[in-house]
C-alpha cells in the first residue's frame, strides 16, 4: 500500500482514567486526511486490467471519494464520485483537486449510492463501495489494526481496546477481523441520531435500509450491509451511542487540549470516552481512532465559537 502513510500514535493523558492509558491514532494526518485512503488503495490494487481500463464509480460522504481519487490517479484509473448535496465544500474541492469526476446528486448517502451503482452499470465500470467491499474492509481496518498493534508493541504497551467511529461498518469490520482474534476489544461509536449498526446489533439483523435523524457527523450516516453486520455480530462487538452536543464538545476538546483538528465523525469515539458511554472495564490501554481531519474551516470556527472555555 505505497500510497498510505504510517500515521502517528500519541498518548493523550487528558482522556485517561486511573491506571489506564489512552492513545490517539491520528488518521487525520493520512495523505488525504482520512483512513479511507487505506481501503481505497486496496480496492484499486485488486482490480484486473480490464476493470482498471473501464474506471470505477463510488458514492461517498467525502473521504472515501478522496481516497479513491488519489489511489486511482496514481494507478491511472479514472474515478467518478457521487456525493450527497450536503457534502461539505472542502471535501468536494479535495476530490476535484485529486482528479475525480464529481457528481453532486442525492439528498443523502443512500440516494447517492443508488445513483452511483446505476451509473457504474451504465458505463460498464466497477462500483467500489465505501464499506460493503472485502478489499475496502481489509485495507481500511486490517492495515490500520496491524499498524496500531505494532506501534503499541514498540511502546511496550499491551493493547486492550480500540474505539472507532462507525458508519456503514467498513472500518470496524476490518479492525475486528484483525484484532478481535487476539483478544483486543473493538468498540464502535455512533451518533444516537444516526446509529444503524447499533440498532442492527440490538435487533439481530442488518438494517440495510435506514433513515434516522440528522447528525453533524455526516461520515457516520446511513445504513449498514449484511457483510459488515455479519462481521460485527461474529465477533460480538459492542456499539455505543453519543449525543450531538457531546460530539461538538469532543471536536473542541481535541482542538484546544490536544492540538488535533478532527472532523465531527472522528470525534465520536472521544465523545464516547468523555461521556462514559464507552465504560472502562478495569485498567487497560485504549487506542482511539481519530479517523479524519477534513472538517470545513467555517464549521470548525462555528463550533469553537459556540463552546465555552470553562
Amino acid at each position: 500500500m505505497s500510497s498510505v502513510r504510517k500515521t502517528p500514535l500519541v498518548r493523550c493523558p487528558a482522556l485517561e482514567a486511573p491506571g489506564a492509558t489512552v492513545f490517539l491514532k491520528l488518521e487525520s494526518l493520512q495523505r488525504t486526511g482520512s483512513f479511507k485512503l487505506r481501503g481505497a488503495t486496496e480496492a484499486i490494487a485488486a482490480l484486473g486490467t480490464e476493470a482498471r481500463n473501464a474506471g470505477v464509480v463510488t458514492a461517498s460522504a467525502g473521504n472515501h471519494g478522496a481516497g479513491l481519487a488519489l489511489a486511482g490517479g496514481e494507478a491511472g484509473v479514472f474515478v467518478t464520485v457521487v456525493v450527497p448535496e450536503r457534502t461539505p465544500q472542502n471535501k468536494q474541492q479535495r476530490m476535484l483537486a485529486l482528479g475525480a469526476e464529481l457528481l453532486v446528486q442525492g439528498k443523502d448517502y443512500d440516494t447517492s449510492e443508488a445513483l452511483a451503482r446505476k451509473l457504474a452499470a451504465e458505463r460498464g465500470a466497477t462500483f467500489v463501495s465505501a464499506f460493503d467491499d472485502d478489499a475496502v474492509i481489509r485495507g481500511n481496518g486490517g492495515s490500520l489494526g496491524a499498524e496500531i498493534r505494532e506501534q503499541m508493541q514498540s511502546l511496550g504497551e499491551t493493547l486492550g481496546r480500540v474505539l472507532v467511529p462507525v458508519g456503514g461498518g467498513g472500518l470496524i469490520a476490518g479492525l475486528a477481523n484483525e484484532l478481535s482474534p487476539m483478544g483486543v476489544s473493538v468498540v464502535g461509536c455512533q451518533p444516537i441520531n444516526n446509529c444503524a449498526m447499533h440498532d442492527s446489533v440490538a435487533l439481530g439483523h442488518a438494517l440495510c435500509e435506514y433513515e434516522k435523524l440528522h447528525t453533524i457527523a455526516e461520515g457516520c450516516e446511513g445504513a449498514v450491509c449484511e457483510r459488515t453486520y455479519a462481521i460485527v455480530a461474529k465477533h460480538g462487538l459492542g456499539i455505543v451511542t453519543v449525543s450531538e452536543e457531546s460530539i461538538e464538545s469532543a471536536v473542541r476538546f481535541l482542538f484546544r487540549e490536544c492540538g488535533v483538528v478532527a472532523e465531527t465523525s472522528a470525534a465520536v469515539p472521544v465523545a464516547a470516552l468523555q461521556t462514559g458511554a464507552a465504560n472502562w472495564h478495569g485498567a487497560t490501554a485504549t487506542v482511539v481512532v481519530i479517523s479524519g481531519g477534513n472538517i470545513d474551516e467555517a464549521a470548525l470556527d462555528t463550533l469553537l465559537a459556540e463552546g465555552d472555555f470553562s
